[in-house]
């Protein structure tokens, strides 16, 4: 397993408000995708991501309306 160190945002979709909630954490994964999609108890998920070549992987996704960003940075 890999692992990563995760910042898990969450922004703040109100009018005149640009704070997010940001978490941070480490975690041991081999599809970061399958492991996101672990952490959202939905009935509807829509992701999509991107890789970069150092290894760092971003998803986006919305889960019950509600838009993320997990970016997947290799320790």
């Amino acid at each position: 397993m890999r692992e990563y160190e995760l910042i898990h945002e969450i922004p703040n979709m109100c009018p005149n408000n640009q704070r997010r909630d940001v978490f941070f954490q480490e975690v041991a994964c081999d599809d970061p995708v399958a492991y996101t999609r672990q952490l959202l108890k939905a009935e509807q998920i829509q992701l999509s991501w991107e890789e970069r070549d150092d290894g760092t992987v971003t998803v986006f996704a919305v889960s019950d309306g509600l838009d993320h960003k997990f970016v997947y940075t290799p320790i």
